[in-house]
């Protein structure tokens, strides 16, 4: 096992996302030793360390006159080729292991999607279900519906009771951690501490266990909702957690459907949890394999401007977009409602270059890895690659983040005034995208009302749309 910087800086991560997978991987290391394995690990700053995967696979081989490699297959693209050139470069045996924390196989996939004019979640996500038989009376769905997301858009009121994650403190390895990522990763993004994740298994099962105990059961309400000073409402903070490894995503949702036939949590959440693990996460891991090494390099709105300063340091008057950067610079997380429809939302209607939001996203959150992030970035969030991942772009005004948040009332800006000074940026913004994409995007069906919308205002409301944004984007 190693730590190598090449994998901590080839984009800048989070300090917290460093911290957390060093500290993982070195309490992995020790209970390996404690079961009786033989560990070779080399820490970031051993004298040797060459600072890549490749460099030490060199260097291990030397040590232990090697006659084969076996290795688990990794989560990105730009790995799995390096793995795949070990052979020549080393003329050893190469044995790329499947990654068995998922559910679905790369064949799997590949033949679900074979022969599909259209690739989408929902008719996989059933297929998932019959696999693995969750939430599944028979062949049929339980409660009679696959999917009961209507249920789950409900706006959360400051007078709820709202449990915050389990924290877990840190210990010798932890700290020993911490300090070297203070050393040599102080230019990062992000504060380093306080830093509470768990880093064990059994440190992330207590956590499930309290997320099912005390959060579950109003996860589905609100699980869209954003609520200013409440970084976590309903939701489980499990993400990077099962994406590293300490938890397995299968038994993580047996655990949740046994809450539901327990009567401790009601369907919709249940089903919505478990949607968003078998559903979307096997969905977007899928696409990305599928679709890679090319998928990256897709901008199908043809967005070049830079990346607003400010989603580094937060400071921005748009209370909305505030509060989702300031709270991931502090923890390393934002909820998919955060990502999605404020700051993704921010992105795609002023514009910004896709693959520079992808960098940021991939840098700033402890649960981003890039077969999980990229199509969530670039497919879902930014509709870059033209309709592969979802069939619409998630593309919004001020009045969607005002109606499940609270964070219009303490914002600089009005979210009721549409143009002109004081106007939420999001107003315009919105309009102008929708106007400069038009040939993209009027056959779109589930774009059709928006455009009649615009269509029927007056010729002197839209110049009024169209120069507000264009004095928002010359600002930024």
């Amino acid at each position: 096992m190693v730590e190598v910087v090449e994998e901590a800086t080839y984009v800048r991560h989070h300090k917290k996302k460093i911290a957390f997978l060093f500290s993982a991987m070195r309490h992995f290391a020790e209970d390996l030793r404690q079961q009786g394995w033989r560990i070779d690990y080399v820490k970031l700053d051993a004298a040797d360390n060459s600072g890549s995967f490749t460099g030490e696979v060199a260097r291990a081989m030397d040590r232990f006159a090697s006659e084969a490699i076996i290795v688990t297959e990794p989560g990105e693209w730009r790995v799995r080729v390096a793995m795949e050139a070990w052979q020549d470069k080393f003329s050893i045996p190469v044995n790329i292991r499947e990654d068995d924390r998922f559910i679905a196989t790369h064949a799997e996939f590949r033949a679900w999607a074979e022969g599909r004019k259209q690739l989408r979640m929902e008719y996989f996500y059933r297929d998932m279900r019959r696999k693995t038989g969750l939430l599944m009376d028979g062949d049929q769905p339980e409660g009679g519906k696959w999917n009961y997301d209507a249920d789950n858009r409900k706006a959360a009121k400051s007078d709820l009771f709202m449990p915050a994650p389990v924290e877990t403190e840190p210990d010798a390895i932890t700290k020993d951690v911490l300090h070297l990522v203070a050393n040599h990763f102080d230019n990062h993004f992000g504060d380093l501490t306080p830093f509470w994740f768990a880093v064990t298994t059994a440190q992330a099962e207590r956590a499930l266990e309290y997320f099912i105990a005390h959060a579950l059961a109003s996860f589905g309400d609100y699980q869209d909702a954003m609520l200013e000073g409440e970084k976590y409402l309903y939701h489980s903070v499990l993400s990077q957690y099962i994406n590293a490894g300490l938890l397995d995503p299968l038994e993580v949702c047996r655990r949740v459907e046994a809450a539901y036939h327990q009567g401790l949590a009601p369907l919709n959440a249940v089903e919505g949890f478990i949607r968003q693990i078998i559903g979307w996460r096997e969905y977007v891991r899928g696409i990305y394999w599928l679709k890679m090494p090319d998928y990256v390099e897709q901008n199908f709105f043809g967005n070049t401007h830079d990346l607003p300063d400010f989603y580094w340091t937060g400071e921005t008057e748009m209370a909305c977009l505030r509060a989702a950067i300031q709270q991931t610079k502090e923890e390393a997380y934002a909820h998919h409602i955060q990502r999605l429809m404020v700051t993704g939302n921010f992105a795609l209607l002023a514009g910004i270059a896709p693959q520079q939001v992808h960098e940021w996203y991939l840098s700033v959150y402890a649960d981003a890895f890039e077969w999980v992030e990229l199509p969530n970035t670039l497919g879902m969030s930014q509709f870059a690659d033209g309709g592969v991942l979802g069939s619409k772009p998630y593309a919004a005004s001020g009045n969607y983040i005002h109606k499940m948040s609270d964070h219009c009332k303490a914002c600089t800006f009005d979210v009721k005034t549409k143009t002109g000074p004081g106007a939420c940026p999001f107003n315009p913004l919105y309009w102008d995208f929708l106007h400069r994409n038009r040939e993209k995007l009027q056959g779109n069906p589930r774009m059709a009302q928006m455009y009649r919308t615009w269509d029927r205002m007056s010729e002197e409301k839209q110049r009024d749309y169209l120069a507000s944004a264009e004095a928002i984007l010359a600002n930024l």
